[in-house]
């Protein structure tokens, strides 16, 4: 392993808004779970998750917008997360934390009606059909998030992948959500908004390649 990783990954044990629970508290529930605005963030405020987080640049440009809200940034890859910890930490954010997890166990981490919105951002769009079950917009993924957001909380997606934009846009009818807004090409849509505002690494990548982004903001049925 390259020496700057294990750099990060000894640094993020060293902030205060890293968190990165071992399996067996995974398992068996998260501390803060339940307990987030009480115990870590000492306020109401609404808790919206970035799911894949990768760098946490768009978790903390969120976070720096709204202070009045509560930022999460989930991802398995902790020397990428250090990136968005360091700097929330260097600029003494009190709004921002990081969970280094799997996102199939984010139930062990957040209780019923603790999450107000999540962004999920260019996510792995698991091509292959047996890879369907792992996407982050799938069925089995949408249930868990149902049991953690608030009713009505609004669910974004922003990626490159033309598969993953008309999977979600396919699951969303198929199982009776409520789909808000939707384009394929979102820096061509006039939308106005922070999915326009705000871009991750990735995406400036993505975009410098000609790649168009798609946006879809929707919340979930009953």
């Amino acid at each position: 392993m390259p020496k700057d990783k294990l750099k990060r990954f000894a640094e993020n044990l060293t902030f205060p808004n890293f968190f990165q629970p071992d399996i067996e508290e995974a398992t068996k529930g998260f501390h803060l779970k339940g307990k987030w605005n009480r115990e870590f963030f000492g306020n109401n405020n609404p808790i919206v998750l970035e799911l894949g987080c990768g760098k946490g640049e768009y978790t903390v440009a969120l976070a720096e917008k709204y202070p009045e809200r509560n930022y999460i940034g989930i991802d398995r890859k902790g020397a990428r997360m250090w990136r968005g910890c360091k700097t929330s930490v260097e600029e003494n954010m009190t709004n921002v934390a990081f969970l280094r997890t799997r996102i199939d166990l984010i139930l062990n981490f957040f209780d019923k009606n603790e999450v107000s919105e999540i962004w999920i951002t260019f996510p792995d769009p698991q091509p292959r059909r047996k890879q369907v079950k792992k996407r982050l917009t799938s069925p089995r993924f949408l249930e868990r998030y149902k049991q953690i957001l608030i009713p009505k909380g609004i669910i974004h997606l922003k990626t490159d992948n033309s598969e993953m934009y008309q999977f979600t846009l396919s699951t969303i009818n198929k199982d009776g959500h409520n789909l808000l807004y939707h384009t394929s090409d979102l820096y061509n849509s006039g939308f106005s908004d922070d999915a326009v505002e705000i871009q991750t690494f990735y995406e400036q990548m993505f975009l410098k390649k000609g790649e168009k982004i798609k946006y879809i903001r929707f919340n979930l049925g009953n």
